[in-house]
């Protein structure tokens, strides 16, 4: 390898930069150049939310080292030895003659600049929605520091604001939080029925709503944006959906975002069937002297092994390291994501990896799914929060397809469990052997992701028959006959209750001596409160000769329908 490789990366937020300094420690002669279009480098986008809320007191701090150095121009150039070109826009790319022309935005200057390997780490783009009044003073998009800044610091006073979001996605909500901690009133509208997308499954989705209503926000689902209005001076006042019409002193947009791929096309390389740049395992473009990672990138899907648009921070990277190391003679391959995915609204955490149910039955899959509601750590401890834990599974391959976890206890190490497992290759099964760090203030004896994966094995092994939430809730939509057997105490029944003619009550403890009451020819779905109960009733149902017994995963905890509650 050339002592004086000339290196040029075109994007300086993730990827770039992480690629840029790995170069420079494996190869320290390397000339490497970033050409950013803004000002700021390597900045933390996923803490945008934190510094409008105000948590994060300076936007120096997103882009500040562990220690406090910023990471700006002066400290690429001093402390890595890497060549700052911002505030400079690339107008084309000569691949034959491996020369960059480009503009500053500040000078008007042209500038060339050779190459010997190109790294495009252009990022993504907004989507902005085709309604009138997207331009208008007032409302906003979230990308950059730049928009966080004129959101926060250019708005004036957003104490008593009404902010009306439009999109129900990771930035929606943790800028809905954000913004409430800044005093506003937010409405939030979707257009889809859930929030998240098609990242969530319903009977999930249902406990982040849940906590949007708990904090006393409007979350307007099944809505269709079609007009932003403006008043005479080209500031906004409000938006109207298909539905009504709300009052707006600032908008933002967050609908997501699509790969920027705009020079990468000028340039005539591969894009791949999502839209995105097309890369291979290491990395490269179809041009073997240019690669490409972050935002603009397809990636593999470690599950069904097609390609995913699936644009995060922690994944550009991971990108920027391969990509530095194949460049510096190292054979380095991204293996691809699961679409693993994080966030936190108020009290509740959701967080989610690889298929939902429900695109894993689009894909052909025949699976089990389970639902685990149960606290985080030993139930004894005060401290324990619940959690409720969705696994969708394989029912050929035994392999976990899919995990979501919502709840407002430790969600994020049991989905890296769930994540590790997949990645892994191995079963489902295998997680209940796991020798997880186990005390009291940390987790049960059992580990809920274990016994989620115990309850997978009974499924798969055909110990106990079992129906869905929302299976159930198709069947009484249907006015199908069956007994819906409630097997908790009274005072649980009286406190918080599914109300349906269909329901029974008859406590565990009493069950065995009131079998009378429970006609044989029947079919009788049981539950209890998370469904521990209910499958104890089926398990004794079925071994005392009822030939149509199931019980319904997640109990009442996971009934993600109306539901009585006392008081």
């Amino acid at each position: 390898m050339p002592s004086k490789q000339k290196i040029v990366v075109i994007g300086g937020v993730a990827c770039g930069p992480k690629a840029a300094s790995r170069i420079k420690r494996l190869n320290p002669d390397a000339e490497v150049t970033i050409i950013e279009k803004g000002e700021l480098l390597s900045y933390a986008g996923c803490g945008l939310p934190f510094y409008i809320s105000g948590e994060v007191e300076s936007h120096n701090e997103l882009m500040a080292t562990p220690t406090g150095v910023v990471r700006d121009t002066f400290f690429f150039h001093k402390v890595k030895g890497i060549e700052i070109k911002n505030h400079t826009l690339v107008k084309r790319v000569d691949r034959k003659n491996k020369c960059i022309d480009a503009i500053s935005i500040l000078s008007g200057a042209n500038v060339e600049i050779p190459y010997d390997k190109l790294i495009l780490t252009v990022g993504s783009k907004t989507q902005v929605p085709p309604i009138e009044g997207t331009d208008l003073n007032g409302v906003n998009f979230l990308q950059t520091v730049e928009d966080a800044r004129k959101i926060r610091n250019e708005s004036g006073a957003l104490k008593g604001k009404k902010a009306v979001i439009i999109g129900g996605g990771l930035i929606g909500i943790e800028v809905t939080e954000a913004f409430k901690k800044q005093g506003m009133e937010i409405t939030v509208i979707e257009m889809l029925d859930k929030v998240m997308g098609q990242l969530l499954d319903p009977e999930i989705a249902y406990h982040v709503h849940k906590e949007f209503a708990a904090n006393g926000i409007p979350l307007k689902l099944s809505e269709r944006v079609l007009k932003i209005n403006g008043d005479d001076r080209g500031n906004v006042k409000s938006v109207t959906t298909d539905k009504g019409e709300y009052p707006a002193d600032m908008v933002l947009i967050s609908v997501g975002v699509r790969p920027n791929i705009q020079l990468a096309q000028n340039m005539e390389l591969e894009i791949g069937e999502t839209g995105a740049i097309k890369v291979d395992a290491n990395l490269r473009t179809s041009d073997p002297d240019i690669y490409a990672g972050g935002d603009c990138v397809e990636n593999t899907n470690r599950i069904t092994g097609k390609p995913i648009y699936a644009p995060m921070g922690s994944t550009a990277n991971k990108h920027g390291r391969v990509i530095a190391d194949n460049i510096c003679g190292i054979d380095s391959k991204f293996n691809g994501v699961c679409g693993t995915a994080i966030c936190k609204l108020f009290n509740v955490n959701v967080a989610r990896t690889g298929l939902t149910e429900k695109m894993a039955a689009d894909l052909g899959y025949d699976t089990i799914t389970v639902l685990n509601p149960s606290p985080d750590r030993a139930h004894f401890l005060k401290e324990a929060k619940l959690i409720i834990i969705k696994l969708v599974v394989d029912r050929n391959t035994k392999k976990l397809l899919g995990a979501q976890i919502v709840g407002p206890g430790d969600v994020a190490k049991r989905m890296e469990v769930a994540v590790s497992n997949i990645a892994s290759g191995g079963t489902v099964i295998d997680i209940a052997q796991y020798d997880l760090a186990y005390a009291p203030p940390f987790s049960p004896a059992m580990d809920n992701i274990i016994t989620a994966a115990n309850i997978a094995e009974n499924k798969l092994n055909g110990f106990g028959k079992s129906y869905t939430p929302m299976e159930v809730k198709a069947k009484i939509d249907n006015n199908e006959d069956f007994i819906f057997l409630d097997v908790r105490s009274p005072q649980e029944f009286e406190e918080m209750r599914i109300e349906d003619p269909r329901v029974k009550l008859i406590p565990l403890g009493k069950l065995r001596e009131s079998l009378d009451q429970l006609p044989k020819e029947k079919e009788i779905v049981a539950f209890c409160k998370i469904s521990l109960r209910g499958y104890e009733a089926e398990r004794l149902l079925t071994g005392t000769g009822y030939p149509n017994v199931s019980y319904m995963d997640g109990g009442v905890v996971c009934w993600p329908f109306e539901k009585f509650v006392a008081g």
